[in-house]
């Protein structure tokens, strides 16, 4: 996190950087959009996600990053298990998500 930074108009803002990877960035960033307020500012950068937040008290600001932080392990976690759950199985008798029938007769 870093420090107060002044602003022009003489109001003190709040600003923390929360900076992390992931194997889809774009797709966990994305799960978190509809969260976001106007007081984040996201990017992605390549495997990084960088979220700047700005509150104008100390308290505000720890509570926005908190809920970020919680809604960014949740996505997270969403990701990582549907990418898991796509994988090709290796456990030998399970079957493909994919249908295969090509049956046209009904």
């Amino acid at each position: 996190m870093s420090g107060d930074e002044p602003r022009a108009d003489d109001e003190t803002v709040r600003t923390a950087t929360v900076r992390t990877t992931h194997a889809d960035a774009a797709l966990v960033a994305g799960a978190l959009a509809p969260d976001n307020t106007e007081s984040m500012a996201t990017r992605i950068d390549g495997d990084a996600i960088e979220c700047v937040v700005e509150r104008p008290t100390t308290g505000g600001l720890r509570s926005t990053v908190d809920d970020y932080v919680v809604n960014l392990r949740v996505a997270d976690r969403l990701v990582e298990r549907a990418r898991s759950h796509r994988a090709p199985a290796d456990d030998g008798g399970r079957s493909s998500d994919t249908n295969t029938d090509t049956n046209t007769n009904t």
